[in-house]
């Protein structure tokens, strides 16, 4: 066998092996508890409209007034680093399951590598003290790189492709969890009837959940690209204070953010009965 045959055997053997399971499953947990607390947020937005951010930096802002909040966003922040390892070594040598290696799941695996990189960094800086990424965050950037964006010659083509990729990423999310595609994922065959039941209420209701929320920030998106006004643009707190707007008034507001809260539950369970 040649070098690069042997070298690429052990990467791949290294990209499936225990450390990158484990930090899939901890990518998986510090998913959840980030959707958990933006959705408890949502709910205190719906309920009492409190001036809360219900983005990334409004709950790491929670975490850290806790009395160990330093330690769990360090934690938080490994976690998402696992997470991203784990779609990168599935871009590179394929995921799990008899179909892992197709193309088309790979390139979607990357570009969830490039998502929990930039989340993981996000974390990462906040814990490192870089308050500029707090409460909000999503909002004025969501802003400024629409902005940006539409500065350049092709801007309002760029802008419009990104929202509707956003788009289409909310109505696949929503999609896949109402056909519960997740469960091929799961080691369903080995679950109980209990198990099985709580992996699909959390699934359904998260996945719809937070779907709903990304083809808001995608909606807004486009409107901004069409009217070529970054202000249209919508991070997470500002898309899901939007659903408060509708004839449904906050009480959507609050469906959607018990939606999160589920998805934050489900990722725990990912985390136990994924099969990664």
């Amino acid at each position: 066998m040649s070098t690069g045959g042997s070298t690429t055997a052990v990467a791949r053997r290294a990209a499936r092996g225990d450390v990158v399971r484990a930090g899939a499953r901890a990518g998986f947990v510090a998913r959840g508890v980030l959707y958990l607390l933006i959705g408890v947020l949502a709910v205190r937005i719906g309920l009492t409209g409190t001036g809360e951010q219900a983005d990334k930096g409004g709950a790491l802002a929670q975490v850290a007034g806790t009395p160990f909040g330093a330690v769990i966003l360090w934690a938080l922040g490994i976690g998402l680093v696992g997470m991203a390892l784990w779609r990168l070594s599935e871009a590179l040598f394929g995921g799990a399951g008899p179909k892992g290696d197709k193309p088309a799941k790979r390139a979607v695996s990357a570009a969830r590598f490039v998502f929990y990189a930039v989340s993981s960094f996000f974390v990462l800086s906040f814990a490192a003290g870089n308050r500029d990424s707090g409460a909000g965050a999503t909002d004025r950037q969501s802003h400024d790189i629409t902005g940006r964006l539409l500065d350049l010659p092709a801007g309002q083509w760029l802008v419009g492709a990104a929202a509707v990729g956003f788009l289409g990423a909310g109505l696949w999310m929503g999609g896949r969890a109402v056909m519960r595609k997740y469960r091929k994922r799961l080691t369903w065959a080995t679950m109980s009837a209990h198990q099985r039941r709580f992996m699909d209420v959390t699934g359904i209701a998260g996945g719809v959940g937070r779907g709903l929320v990304f083809a808001a920030i995608g909606s807004f998106g486009l409107k901004a690209a069409i009217e070529f006004d970054p202000d249209e643009a919508k991070g997470m707190d500002d898309a899901i204070r939007s659903f408060a707007q509708t004839p449904a008034g906050p009480w959507l507001l609050v469906a959607v953010a018990a939606g999160l809260v589920l998805f934050g539950v489900f990722s725990f369970g990912q985390a136990k009965w994924r099969d990664v």
